[in-house]
């Protein structure tokens, strides 16, 4: 099988990339179940193919180049997307149950996406895999074709993604049960000074917002810890270590943690929805699925 126009063969770079997991051309040829000269002369055409030098070789052994190292990871991209897509057109032919591919922050997997799946798997046969990422990840995920449906904020490219609202959010403070901020009915930023912070990573505008007002006023937050991901805090706060800002959708996933919350202010809308690619044909399955999104986010959780 020849790609494109570049005259790269798929076995060429199979045999490539199996050379350079196992480390010799013989164990190569035992994984693949060819010859070892064939495995040699596939490297042999895919180096005249490329015009790269990807191995020294001397006597009976090879040393793959640092130009095969580079090669190896677009190489392994490249092949595992092939794979993704021989899987699918398996299943899509195949009779058995077909499954849906959902991709959303690692934190909505404490409560709400084993709601969500709950529904699909009442209404469909379907089994489900769930793909944890940032926003931009989850974006990936969708244009890419490994996700059928993913949860995002707002905003998002109206050429390239569809959508449905499911939820709205503010901010809200998160703290042990013990702290003095169970005793309020909301909290403000200067409330910050001289709490030990447990921090999103600077990147995200919940810190731009907390952090930044603490600074406008002229006091630097005591930040113990730094974080790079939603559901990374709660253990923190749940020790007792500091308290942490969020917003309120994220912190209902909290329930099980020994986490109280409050209003905080200054606070943001987020706007959820539930996202797909632009044009995309639902299925019944996706249908069932989408349609289970929308009460899972519900204010009462979908209960």
């Amino acid at each position: 099988m020849e790609l494109l126009h570049s005259g790269l063969k798929l076995r060429q770079l199979q045999v490539f990339r199996e050379v350079l997991r196992v480390g010799s051309t013989r164990r190569a040829a035992t994984a693949i179940g060819i010859s070892q000269p064939a495995i040699s002369q596939h490297l042999k055409q895919l180096e005249a193919t490329l015009g790269l030098a990807l191995f020294e070789r001397s006597a009976n052994r090879i040393t793959p180049s640092r130009e095969a190292w580079e090669l190896l990871r677009s190489v392994d991209a490249a092949l595992t997307s092939l794979d993704r897509l021989e899987a699918s057109v398996v299943e899509i032919k195949s009779e058995d149950k077909p499954r849906v591919a959902i991709a959303a922050s690692a934190v909505f997997g404490f409560i709400t996406l084993p709601k969500v799946v709950g529904a699909i798997r009442a209404k469909t046969s379907s089994s489900v895999r769930s793909m944890s990422g940032s926003d931009e990840q989850v974006r990936e995920y969708i244009l890419t074709g490994q996700a059928d449906l993913g949860i995002s904020r707002l905003p998002l490219d109206p050429r390239l993604f569809d959508w449905a609202p499911i939820a709205t959010a503010r901010n809200v403070c998160i703290f042990h049960p013990e702290h003095r901020f169970s005793a309020r009915s909301h909290i403000v930023a200067e409330d910050l000074i001289g709490e030990a912070i447990i921090d999103i990573d600077p990147q995200f505008s919940t810190h731009q917002m907390n952090i930044n007002a603490l600074r406008f006023g002229g006091v630097e937050p005591d930040i113990v810890i730094e974080y790079d991901a939603n559901g990374h805090e709660v253990g923190f706060v749940s020790a007792g270590l500091g308290v942490s800002i969020t917003n309120e959708i994220v912190a209902r996933e909290y329930a099980a943690f020994k986490v109280e919350s409050r209003p905080f202010e200054p606070s943001a809308l987020y706007h959820y929805v539930a996202v797909w690619q632009k044009g995309r044909v639902f299925s019944n399955v996706l249908g069932a699925s989408l349609e289970a999104l929308v009460p899972a986010f519900a204010s009462d959780g979908g209960a």
